[in-house]
C-alpha cells in the first residue's frame, strides 16, 4: 500500500486563484469613479466657499468687549419676573400655543392622510392617476414655512391664533402627507393583494389590509411634528400669531427682559414636558 502524498495544485490552479482572489481587496480611499468621493469634496468646496463669501468678523466675535457686553446682556435677564399676575398672562399663552400646535397637528394628520392616499402606489396594477399631481401639491404645502404662512394668513385670518393653528395645519399637512406616502408604499403587499383576488374593492383593502400595517407608523410621525409645531408654534406669536411668541416679541420690544427671561423658561419647560410625552407614546407605539 503506497504512502498518501499531497499534490502540488496545478499551474492552472494557481492562475485561477491569482486572478481571483477568495477575498476582495478594500477599495482605494480616492478612486476616480467614486461618486462618493467627488460628492464629499464638492461639499467641502461648498463649505470653504461659504466662510470664504461672507463677512464674518471672528475677532470681534472672539474679543473681551464682546464677551463684556454679552455678560452685561444676560445679566439683565435675572430676576426672572414671577409674578402672580405675570405668571397667570405666561400660562395663559402656553396654553395658547398647546392648543395650537396640537389642532394644528391634528389638522394636518387628517389633510395629509387625505392626500396621501391619492399621493401613493397601492399596488403594481394601480394606475395612481394622481399620484404625480398631489405630489405636487404636497411639496409646494412644505416648501412654504410656517412663518410665511402665517404672515400671508394674517392678512385673511386676522391677529391672534387663528392665522398660526391654519399656517401649522397647511405647511405640516404637506410633510405628514408625504411621510404618509411613502409609508403606505413600502408596506407588504401580500394582504392587500389576497383580498383584491377575492374581488373587494379599493377603499376595503385600505381600511383592512393597508392602514392596519402602516397605522402605528403614522401615529409616530404625527407625535414627532407634535414637538416640532411646539416650537414652531412659539415662533409664530412674533408676526401676531398668539401664544407664547406674541407675549415674547411684545416684551422684547420694550426690553423688559426679567419678563422676557420668565417667558423663555416657560418654552422650556413646556417644550421639555412635551418632548418627554411624545417620546413616551411613540415608544409605546412602536413597541
Amino acid at each position: 500500500m503506497k504512502p498518501m502524498t499531497s499534490r502540488a495544485p496545478s499551474s492552472r490552479v494557481v492562475q485561477r486563484e491569482a486572478a481571483n482572489p477568495p477575498f476582495k481587496l478594500p477599495a482605494p480611499l480616492w478612486d476616480a469613479r467614486c461618486w462618493a468621493c467627488w460628492l464629499t469634496g464638492a461639499v467641502l468646496v461648498l463649505v470653504v466657499a461659504s466662510f470664504a463669501s461672507l463677512d464674518l468678523d471672528w475677532a470681534a466675535f472672539a474679543s473681551m468687549e464682546a464677551a463684556r457686553s454679552m455678560m452685561r446682556f444676560a445679566a439683565e435677564f435675572y430676576p426672572p419676573d414671577l409674578s402672580p399676575k405675570f405668571l397667570s398672562k405666561v400660562a395663559w399663552a402656553a396654553l395658547e400655543t398647546l392648543a395650537m400646535s396640537a389642532l394644528g397637528t391634528a389638522l394636518a394628520a387628517t389633510l395629509g392622510l387625505a392626500l396621501a392616499i391619492p399621493a401613493s402606489r397601492m399596488s403594481s396594477q394601480d394606475p395612481a392617476w394622481l399620484r404625480s399631481p398631489t405630489r405636487w401639491l404636497l411639496n409646494a404645502l412644505r416648501a412654504i414655512p410656517e412663518l410665511v404662512w402665517a404672515a400671508l394668513l394674517l392678512i385673511s385670518a386676522g391677529l391672534g391664533p387663528m392665522a398660526g393653528t391654519l399656517a401649522l395645519a397647511l405647511h405640516t399637512s404637506g410633510v405628514l402627507g408625504r411621510l404618509f406616502s411613502e409609508a403606505m408604499e413600502n408596506v407588504p403587499t401580500g394582504p392587500g393583494d389576497a383580498l383584491r383576488t377575492q374581488g373587494i374593492g379599493p377603499l376595503r383593502v385600505f381600511a383592512y389590509a393597508t392602514l392596519p400595517q402602516v397605522l402605528p407608523q403614522l401615529m409616530s410621525y404625527t407625535l414627532y411634528r407634535w414637538e416640532n409645531n411646539i416650537r414652531a408654534a412659539a415662533v409664530l406669536g412674533v408676526v401676531g400669531a398668539g401664544g407664547l411668541g406674541q407675549l415674547l416679541s411684545f416684551n422684547m420690544g420694550l426690553f423688559l427682559m426679567n419678563k422676557t427671561a420668565t417667558i423663555l423658561g416657560a418654552m422650556l419647560l413646556m417644550v421639555a414636558c412635551v418632548d418627554a410625552l411624545s417620546f413616551g407614546l411613540r415608544r409605546w407605539l412602536t413597541r
